[in-house]
């Protein structure tokens, strides 16, 4: 990347931070702080992304959790490697077993959509193959933040609050009490700058790196899961969380003028941001604030989305395969059905042709994408008591629809919102950046990497630039300082569109490139608390 090249054409909020020894990125300052603590105490990328993360569950619980899945895309110097740890299906549930009980959909909170959680096999799976320090000292910080406490930042606030009035109106099931007295101990959310603290994390926290995990999905917190989900109805039981650990994966790619954009393979829909850029490959784009070229960037996502919400699931049930789908050939179909009006999109014949991102390099050339979450906020609501365990709620992506791939079944992955992604250019990284937000990811991915290469943003500005989302059919969502004379534009080619005030809803993003020279260049998220952690 040539930040020469990087033209300062959008008004941005804020600077980008340029640095040279290290960088952390993430959306909450003490935990990029922490990141950029463990690089200094001599650890590498991969302990200050897990170091970062495992900080997140205390600093930011309001969108991923102990309890959460996640994924990263590791830089190694010169080579990519890919680490899923979304985890699988409770095998005593089954998709009739969901419908006999009322169900026409998968329910978001309480038991049903729990699964097994597999971000703390990341953590010491990554830590164990790839870090430099101990997982007992790569842990400290987020063990210190919990047992010492923290004051709340502001947006983490506000989502916190919200929680608890949605909880506070709907959880009166036994199962979720736990929830509120780890979260709302005081009987209402923290206000901004009040301190939260939770013994229970630390201990938690303790006893997963003194074991590296093997505590959570072998012993004692094990234990304390299944006895839980026995006494409350649940599913969830000790045999599911030994079968499970993490797994490598061969991440997959796609070339987008020149640059490879990397994503996890499914079950994560990564692959639909590729999927997108490939259609839109074939366009040539001269000005980012334009009708034309945003009408063009929506119809490609929408194509894109409907055959991956058709086809991508956990990869022993799909139909088609990542290369069909990311088939030059099948683009150009796909592209065909792409004119001046907004179309209604339906899922192409590939056969026949509540998240947190967080970014880290080091000095010695490794650069990590990770993404972790327990999805929808705080998950499925279900605490584990006396551990501060909040279990994800992933399974809310499975269909009942037993035609379908992404049909519920006993010890299956479901189709999964969280994607790190990362850069690169003959061969060399240029870096990892990501979006999170449920189904905002591939489209954040999509615009911020065209905002870089056909509009020549730099970080910061890729990420400040108003952004857009399909929501389904021709609905489309967009930004209140999103230029008004494209949203007139775009309203006359046939979109339905809707103006929101919250920023936060359109993703929150983080961005690390390298240069030629060696240094880096980040960028973090003005809809959030976001911070880069330099060095």
């Amino acid at each position: 990347m040539n930040f020469d090249a990087l033209k300062n054409s959008y008004s941005s909020r804020r600077s980008v931070v340029y640095a040279r020894r290290g960088m952390v990125c993430t959306s909450q300052p003490l935990a990029a702080q922490a990141g950029l603590d463990i690089l200094k105490r001599g650890g590498n990328a991969i302990d200050a992304a897990v170091a970062t993360a495992a900080c997140m569950t205390v600093l930011e619980p309001t969108s991923n959790g102990i309890g959460s899945d996640s994924f990263a895309l590791v830089w190694l110097k010169d080579h990519m490697e890919a680490l899923n740890a979304s985890g699988r299906s409770p095998m005593s549930l089954t998709a009739q077993q969901v419908k006999d009980l009322g169900h026409t959909d998968m329910p978001r909170r309480g038991w049903i959509p729990v699964m097994v959680p597999g971000a703390p096999s990341a953590w010491a799976e990554l830590s164990e193959k790839y870090g430099s320090l101990p997982l007992e000292e790569v842990l400290a910080p987020a063990i210190s933040y919990a047992q010492d406490g923290y004051a709340v930042t502001p947006v983490i606030s506000r989502l916190w609050q919200s929680a608890y009035s949605e909880f506070s109106k709907t959880f009166h099931d036994p199962c979720f009490q736990p929830w509120f007295e780890t979260f709302a101990p005081n009987g209402r959310a923290p206000r901004a700058g009040e301190v939260w603290r939770s013994q229970a994390h630390a201990d938690t926290l303790r006893l997963i790196a003194q074991t590296k995990a093997k505590a959570f999905y072998q012993g004692e917190l094990a234990d304390k899961i299944d006895q839980f989900s026995r006494e409350t109805g649940g599913y969830l039981r000790k045999s599911d969380l030994e079968s499970y650990w993490c797994s490598w994966v061969d991440p997959i790619r796609t070339n987008y003028r020149g640059y490879d954009i990397w994503e996890l393979p499914p079950n994560g829909d990564g692959i639909v941001a590729l999927m997108a850029l490939n259609i839109l490959n074939g366009y040539s784009f001269q000005h980012r604030d334009c009708a034309e070229t945003v009408h063009r960037q929506l119809e490609a996502m929408k194509l894109a989305f409907v055959d991956g919400k058709r086809y991508v699931a956990d990869p022993v049930s799909m139909t088609v395969t990542p290369e069909q789908l990311l088939d030059p050939r099948y683009a150009d179909e796909r592209r065909a059905l792409i004119g001046e009006q907004a179309i209604m999109p339906e899922p192409g014949q590939p056969k026949s042709g509540g998240t947190i991102y967080l970014c880290t390099a080091d000095s010695e050339g490794n650069m990590v994408s990770y993404i972790q979450s327990n999805y929808q906020g705080f998950g499925s609501g279900i605490v584990i008591p006396g551990t501060g365990i909040a279990l994800q709620n992933r399974g809310a992506n499975f269909t009942l629809d037993e035609t379908m791939e992404n049909c519920l079944a006993p010890g299956k992955k479901s189709l999964h919102t969280i994607i790190p992604s990362f850069m690169t250019k003959d061969g060399k990284a240029v870096g990892p950046f990501g979006v999170m937000g449920g189904f905002m990811q591939p489209q954040g991915h999509v615009q911020v990497v065209m905002n870089t290469v056909d509009f020549h943003m730099n970080p910061q500005e890729a990420l400040d630039a108003p952004r857009w989302q399909w929501v389904g059919g021709k609905k489309i969502q967009v930004e209140r300082d999103f230029p008004c004379g494209i949203t007139e534009e775009l309203v006359r080619r046939g979109h339905e569109i809707s103006v929101l005030p919250e920023s936060w809803s359109f993703g929150r993003g983080q961005i690390i490139w390298r240069n030629e020279e060696g240094i880096l260049c980040g960028a973090t998220e003005p809809r959030a608390d976001g911070c880069v952690a330099a060095w």
